[in-house]
């Protein structure tokens, strides 16, 4: 196998799980619509909606329709971020050390600003 069919093959595999990221957090969103429009609410007392991953966690369990839909919007969000880390480990494996250091660097800020970033 030459260079340029496993390069090839990498691409193909990559946008396949970009396609499977898009198509499962459009699946959730779409689960939350629904619940939405069956409990005629966010599931959660008036203006109050939850903040941290632990509240959208146990709300997403207990099935409350914002819940979900905002684990389908994380979902949508951290696809392109798996494809960054799908970068790195592609070219580790081509050898290029120049990349593998800048796209280690995009995906640590992408890691600090989901840390360090406020809604």
């Amino acid at each position: 196998m030459n260079d340029n069919s496993e390069i090839q093959d990498v691409e193909l595999a990559v946008s396949r799980w970009l396609r499977i990221g898009v198509i499962i957090s459009a699946a959730v969103i779409v689960i939350g619509l629904i619940l939405l429009f069956i409990h005629g609410g966010s599931g959660y007392p008036d203006d109050y909606y939850p903040h941290s991953l632990s509240e959208i966690y146990s709300g997403t369990i207990a099935l409350k329709p914002y819940a979900v839909i905002t684990t389908g919007l994380i979902l949508l969000i951290l696809t392109p971020v798996l494809r960054v880390a799908i970068s790195i480990w592609v070219f580790v494996r081509e050898g290029d050390k120049l990349y593998v250091i800048i796209t280690s660097i995009v995906l640590a800020i992408l890691i600090i600003s989901f840390i360090l970033g406020k809604a």
